[in-house]
This record gives structure tokens, sequence and C-alpha cells, in this order.
């Protein structure tokens, strides 16, 4: 999502460029020339052998046209793993590396700024926060707000919602986002549902409506009867709820930005999770906590994600109005902190600043 806006913004401003390399659906959709389609190195986990294997052979090739074939300049979108040891042959066959959106060492391996440092000639950050992080290692990066910003945007007043969704426009709501994955579904969502019954005891006035993610079957929700379970208007749903109930990750920014309360929790297996406590050097799972500097929002987490504490959460943002607002003036302040807009133009003129150097 965010390269094919990256891509459009440097073809205006340098008409004729072309540009070719890995992408998504998205960024097919802007006719650049894929060398091979993203969504098959989205590995979750520890990839098969045969995962591990196709990783390396794109590998390969993309290293094979750096050597061969060099281009004006190489840019990098988030994967890391992948990304990085790519940027070092980048390095050897002198040509320029621009990432677009940090790898977030702030939070684990901090040791790969250094890796940074020798072979990113310019990065383009989008939280306000990285700029002084990576200058604590005597690096310049360069703010540019973030994406979702320009991505984000709910259109539907609350009648026309209602209206859609088959709800009461004169009841409270409260949106249910239990994640995108198959796992998170399974082991978020009836701790979900529990905690929406225990609200429901005490405001049988609220509504409930669950946010389903795509490529999950009917068969996760079974479980949601009283709920409406919809797919697709995520904003206009977070934008009319009096607070949310979400998984932890990339949803938690999404709401910040439509400027909902929320409720965050997450839970992963015992592994999973000691694992996190070692390498994980951050003090809160929700970048809306991150981005305050503070624990603005409730998170639970682990043991302490159950429905009792989730429950309470969400009655306090539901019956003190007060606390609702505080909060709702504080997420628009940091809304505001992530930029006016336009992220993807500010990194692509920074792209063709590198490319300009190279000509």
């Amino acid at each position: 999502m965010h390269g094919a806006s990256l891509v459009r913004a440097l073809r205006e401003i340098l008409p004729g460029i072309h540009i070719q390399g890995i992408g998504g659906p998205k960024l097919r959709a802007t006719g650049f020339e894929c060398l091979y389609p993203a969504e098959n190195l989205a590995i979750v986990g520890l990839p098969s052998l045969q995962e591990a294997r196709e990783v390396l052979r794109v590998f390969k090739r993309i290293k094979k046209i750096l050597r061969e074939s060099p281009p004006n300049l190489l840019i990098l979108i988030d994967f890391p793993e992948f990304n990085l040891r790519l940027a070092k042959y980048a390095k050897r066959y002198q040509v320029p590396v621009f990432y677009f959106i940090s790898p977030q060492v702030w939070a684990w391996r901090t040791y790969r700024v250094h890796l940074i440092k020798r072979v990113v000639d310019k990065m383009a950050v989008v939280f306000p926060f990285e700029v002084d992080f990576y200058a604590r290692y005597g690096y310049k990066v360069h703010f540019v707000g973030h994406p979702l910003v320009d991505v984000v945007k709910p259109s539907l007043n609350r009648e026309t919602l209602c209206r859609l969704l088959g709800l009461d426009s004169g009841r409270p709501i409260v949106g249910i986002f239990p994640g995108s994955r198959r796992r998170e579904v399974i082991t978020l969502l009836p701790l979900f549902l529990e905690a929406f019954n225990l609200v429901k005891k005490e405001r049988p006035d609220v509504q409930g409506v669950i946010v389903r993610a795509e490529g999950l079957s009917d068969e996760f929700f079974l479980g949601a009867s009283g709920l409406k379970v919809v797919k697709g208007y995520q904003y206009d749903v977070m934008a009319q709820s009096e607070v949310v109930l979400l998984a932890s990750g990339t949803v938690t920014l999404e709401a910040t930005i439509v400027g909902v309360p929320m409720v965050v929790a997450y839970k992963l297996n015992k592994l999973s999770y000691w694992l996190a406590k070692k390498l994980v050097k951050v003090p809160y799972a929700s970048l809306t906590n991150l981005l305050a500097g503070k624990a603005l929002v409730p998170e639970h987490l682990q043991n302490e994600a159950t429905p009792e504490n989730l429950a309470e959460a969400l009655l306090k943002f539901l019956n003190d109005h007060h606390y609702n607002q505080q909060v709702r003036d504080k997420l628009a302040q940091i809304k505001a902190s992530l930029g006016p807009g336009g992220a993807a133009w500010r990194a692509a003129e920074l792209a063709a600043s590198l490319i300009r150097e190279r000509r």
C-alpha cells in the first residue's frame, strides 16, 4: 500500500522513470515492472525449507540485477531481514539506498542501527520519536509523517452507518477488532465476546460490532450471536464507536488517527511471550501508548487479558464521559504529531534527490 503511493509520487516528480522490483497487488496496479509478487514472501514465523529456498532464489535474482544492471537507486520498504541484507550488496555495487519506513530497531535488536548507518544513504521515518532515536547513534533521518494519515479516512456519518448495519444510532456502539490472523482470532475473539457479554450485563443498551478481516471464514464468528459481524467499514465503525476493543498491532495506530478511545489486548503462547519479554525493549505494546509516552489507553496482555479486566476498561470509557473525552483530546494531539498527510510525496522527494545525484 505505502509502496504504491511512493511510486505514484515518484512518477509525478520524475516523469518517465522506470521502476521495477518486488510488489503486492496495489504496487502492481501502478504498472511498475514486478519481478516477483511480494505476497509470496509474506512468511509468518519460521519459514519452511521450501519457503526459505524461495526467498533465497528471489534474493539472488535481485542481487544479480544490482551487480549486472545497477539501478540509479534501491528503494527499500520495511521487511528488514531481507532488505538490510540486500542493502549490503547495493553498497558493494555502488547503488545508493533509500529506506522508507524504518525497521523497528527502537523496539528490538537495536544493534542493527550500526548496519543501517553503513548501508542506507537516506532513511525516511514515519514516527517523530525515531528522529531522536537515530540521532543518539549519530545518524540523521528524515521524518516525513505517517502514510496512514492519508489512508485512514472515515466517510460515513452515524445515521448512514447505522442504517447500513442495522444499528440504532441513538445507542452506544463498541467496535470489536479481534485481529487479522487466524491464530489471533482463535485466541482473542472468545475472550472479546466474554468481555462484551459482561459489558452488556451492566449496560444492556450497548451495541457490539465485530469487524472481520479479509480472508477469515464464517466458522470463526459462529459464536458471535447478538453482535453484528461486518466486512469493511473498519474506519467508519471506529469513528462511530464510543470505544473499541482491539488486538495490539497496526490497528491501534489506525484507531489513534480516527481518534477513538481503545482497550488493547493480546495473548501469545508462553514461549513466544517469554522471548518477546527478553527481546523487545519498549515499555508498551501499543503504538498509541508509545507515541503518547505514557499509558494513555489500557493494555491488557497475557494473563492480564481476562474478560473481567477488559470489561472494566470498556465500561470506564462508556460510563465516564469526561475520561472518554480526555483520551480523545490526547489522541487528536498524537494524530497531529504524525504529520498533515503527504508522507509518500515527501519520501518520494528524498528518493528523487538521490536519483538526481546519481545521474
